[in-house]
């Protein structure tokens, strides 16, 4: 039997433990259920919380493969140093976990015609040229079309009911913001142009074209829209501050004098694509974090393995 020790998460208020001691027909049943529960919730228009029922703790099986059989201490040692080994197991528990996702045929014939159309395969042998060039079977090459939908779809049932209230705690950096900057290194300059601005003498776009010192004046000085989080955070903190067309006076950020607009800002809001972004973000801290636990449990170091 695999050894799975439970992992907690602080970011949830209910905790969440993956275990391997459950038979594997348990796991694909509690998955399927899940996800055809969440399925029905969106079809009705529920919320996630409300329309899937949830316990306190689920159980996952992880049947991964024998890291250290396969490859030894020397070889995981290897992958180790190369970067490889994290990324093998993450790379594994995915594959494991989404397998276990059904996929209509509908919805397969709707992905294989979108890959097909993204890569111009125009035609059955230019898709059985593609396959061999990926050095893939057909299994292997479905599995790998599909398996965006199926971690897609396994994110929304597991972390589906705490997608709003991540959403809620992170909403700030969502916010998406249009402005205009100019960017100088002299003071005199910026507040001269600030005063041109103010007084209709110039407009914003042709002074950020003609003066500005950053990449913005290749776009006449308007950025975004953009996440708010991504400005800098003396900028950020004035934006969110200021009114719409309200133009700012000239204020230093680091060796650069700024002069900036806000334009418009638009608050993020919690719809259905929202609520599968903050699933797959839950999805992937967890993901890291039993990754990384994972890790911990193997013996990938030489000297201590002398030693012992």
């Amino acid at each position: 039997m695999p050894d799975c020790s439970p992992i907690e998460h602080s970011f949830f208020s209910n905790h969440i433990r993956l275990r391997c001691d459950t038979p594997r027909i348990k796991q694909t049943r509690r998955i399927k259920a899940l996800v055809k529960a969440e399925e029905v919730a969106l079809k009705q228009g529920q919320p996630n919380h409300e329309g899937v029922k949830w316990k306190k703790s689920k159980t996952l099986e992880l049947n991964l493969p024998d890291f250290q059989g396969l490859f030894g201490t020397a070889g995981l040692s290897l992958l180790h140093r190369n970067g490889l080994l994290e990324t093998l197991i993450e790379r594994s528990m995915v594959e494991e976990l989404a397998s276990e996702i059904e996929v209509s045929d509908e919805v397969k014939t709707t992905l294989f015609n979108g890959y097909q159309h993204q890569h111009s395969l125009r035609s059955e042998e230019a898709k059985n040229e593609h396959i061999e060039k990926l050095k893939l079977t057909n299994a292997q090459f479905e599995e790998r079309v599909l398996r965006p939908y199926r971690i897609s779809k396994l994110a929304k049932a597991q972390f589906g009911p705490k997608a709003e209230g991540h959403f809620l705690l992170t909403k700030e950096r969502l916010d998406t913001i249009v402005y205009s900057l100019l960017r100088l290194d002299s003071h005199s300059l910026a507040q001269e142009l600030y005063l041109k601005i103010v007084n209709k003498e110039s407009n914003f776009s042709d002074l950020a074209g003609k003066y500005s010192q950053g990449p913005e004046r290749d776009t006449k000085g308007v950025i975004g829209p953009s996440p708010l989080s991504q400005s800098h955070p003396h900028l950020m903190e004035k934006l969110r501050a200021a009114r719409p067309g309200v133009l700012l006076e000239p204020f230093r950020i680091d060796q650069w004098w700024i002069v900036a607009r806000l334009e418009k800002i638009a608050p993020a809001t919690f719809d259905e694509q929202m609520a599968g972004k903050m699933s797959m973000e839950l999805f992937q801290e967890w993901l890291r974090q039993e990754t990384q636990n994972k890790l911990e449990k193997l013996n990938f170091n030489d000297r201590e393995a002398n030693k012992s």
